[in-house]
């Protein structure tokens, strides 16, 4: 009986073995993701400013993960399955911090501020002062200046759960040449529903502009394609506010209707994208029903089935279609070049040069009030 039951107990064994190596070699192959555990996990990823910097995964029952780090409180991997249950990384990032540090970082995944987008001149006049920022985008101020929130430490806290991480930063008083001191704060949830859940709130103590977004680069075909440029592309905006050389809005909001800019009905992105100066890096004017949740956009990759389909309650959504990536940047995920039109930019916000533009929806915030702003990239497929 003893002998018996000691090869019952090696059979036993070695079939686990042969069970847990086939799980290991799907989930390394990316073909499955079975029985996946709910969770955070945690990596070191480096040392920022005497700081140690972590990758925090969040991971949902179907397998579906996100990272979030400390440096910027970016979007690290974002990996979600096709319609052949094949997992596969849709954000641009680095494989190290060193990546995210380097020159020329183009806001990959950061979250965005004091004011994202840009604004004329580098400055603007609140309450009869004038303030200045810096010049980091020719003339003007983009994405927060020279030290946006991309480039701070955010205290990240494990939430009640294993689906949340609550992200806090206070900026003070004359950073990067805003009034105020911002308290910020953010929280990524992921959701049993694929969806990415990115809810901001912000208080001050004196009035100041305040515009805050998240920078992901996404590209659904998970490394199949080099460029986005045969994703197609649905938004809910029949207007836009058209811009001068240096991309600030002209102060109009004109009609997309039938011109390149209309993507009401979804088309692929290349099929217009020559007539536009550039590629697209501009405010669509979202039609709204209130000042909910609703939808702005929906992004399918035809070849994998990919779906991503952006909720907001903001009045804008910025497109970039990856205009200024030139496959020159190092530290990247296997080395792959970022290229021209490689991936895209889908940014939930209020209308760029908000400060300087009276007609636009209000962006100062006030003593007293509080910021809060929602937005959800819900992932799905299609056959």
């Amino acid at each position: 009986m003893k002998k018996t039951g000691l090869y019952v107990m090696a059979a036993l064994a070695l079939q686990l073995a042969a069970c847990n190596n086939s799980t290991e070699k799907e989930q390394k192959d990316g073909t499955a993701q079975l029985n996946a555990k709910p969770g955070i996990g945690e990596m070191p990823f480096g040392t920022f400013e005497g700081k140690p910097v972590t990758e925090y995964t969040l991971t949902n029952a179907s397998g579906m993960q996100v990272g979030i780090i400390n440096y910027g409180g970016a979007i690290s991997k974002l990996i979600t399955p096709d319609n052949k249950g094949k997992m596969g990384d849709v954000v641009f990032g680095f494989a190290n911090l060193e990546g995210f540090q380097q020159k020329g970082n183009p806001y990959f995944g950061g979250l965005i501020g004091r004011f994202g987008n840009r604004i004329a001149k580098a400055g603007f006049t609140l309450d009869g002062k004038k303030y200045t920022l810096a010049a980091n985008n020719g003339v003007n101020a983009l994405h927060g200046g020279s030290k946006g929130y991309d480039k701070v430490y955010w205290t990240i806290e494990k939430q009640a759960g294993d689906s949340s991480l609550k992200l806090t930063y206070t900026s003070p008083d004359g950073e990067e040449g805003y009034p105020g001191t911002l308290k910020m704060e953010v929280i990524y949830t992921l959701t049993s529903a694929n969806e990415l859940k990115i809810d901001y709130s912000a208080t001050t103590d004196k009035a100041t502009p305040v515009n805050l977004t998240s920078h992901a680069y996404f590209n659904l075909s998970a490394g199949a394609d080099s460029t986005i440029l045969g994703h197609e592309l649905m938004m809910n905006a029949a207007q836009y506010t058209p811009v001068d050389s240096t991309l600030i809005p002209t102060g109009k909001i004109e009609a997309v209707a039938g011109g390149p800019m209309d993507f009401n009905t979804a088309k692929p992105i290349g099929r217009d994208i020559d007539k536009i100066t550039g590629g697209y890096d501009h405010n669509w004017v979202l039609t709204r029903s209130g000042t909910g949740l609703e939808l702005a956009a929906k992004l399918v990759h035809p070849g994998s089935g990919r779906v991503m389909e952006v909720f907001t309650t903001e009045p804008g959504l910025q497109f970039y279609s990856g205009n200024f990536l030139d496959g020159t940047l190092s530290n990247t995920k296997g080395g792959v070049k970022y290229v021209w039109h490689g991936a895209l930019c889908l940014e939930t916000q209020h209308f760029p040069d908000s400060p300087n533009q009276p007609s636009f929806p209000n962006t100062i915030l006030k003593p007293g009030e509080t910021y809060h702003h929602t937005c959800v990239y819900k992932f799905s497929t299609q056959p």
